[in-house]
């Protein structure tokens, strides 16, 4: 079971490292973006639910089943800004589906170069935030 919880993870993982970049790049209207935005919410569902599973057949691995609750969080919350249509919802929608790609990317660095490493751990985050403010001050211009 946990080989092929295992196998699932990484496959909706690394297709969800890819779908996310291209969902940010396709036109903001109808067509691409909300059909690369839809896979990358079922990716992000399925990535955390095997993370579920992961964590529920070695439970030393908690804080995979938190960060994972933390990715889908902020997925589903970018989806739900973008639903509701409130007031400002398109900076919400922009930092929150960015910030759960930004987990994304920290998980891969994180297995890839280790647990312990720094790098893997904060890069991500030095380089995606000052690029989510970017996204979100071009956002609100267009918006003005």
């Amino acid at each position: 079971m946990r080989t092929a919880l295992l196998v699932v993870h990484i496959l909706a993982g690394s297709v969800g490292l890819l779908v996310g970049p291209a969902a940010m790049l396709a036109p903001k209207r109808a067509g691409w973006h909300p059909r690369l935005g839809r896979a990358y919410q079922a990716l992000t569902a399925l990535l955390c639910l095997t993370a579920f599973g992961l964590v529920a057949e070695k439970p030393a691995l908690w804080w995979l089943g938190v960060i994972a609750a933390a990715t889908w969080s902020a997925a589903l919350g970018g989806w739900w800004a973008r639903r509701r249509r409130f007031q400002g919802w398109l900076l919400w929608h922009i930092g929150l589906m960015c910030g759960s790609y930004i987990s994304f990317v920290t998980a891969f660095l994180v297995v890839n170069l280790g647990l312990g490493s720094p790098v893997a751990w904060v890069v991500p985050t030095l380089i995606g935030t000052p690029l989510i403010a970017r996204a979100t001050l071009r956002a609100a211009r267009t918006r003005a």
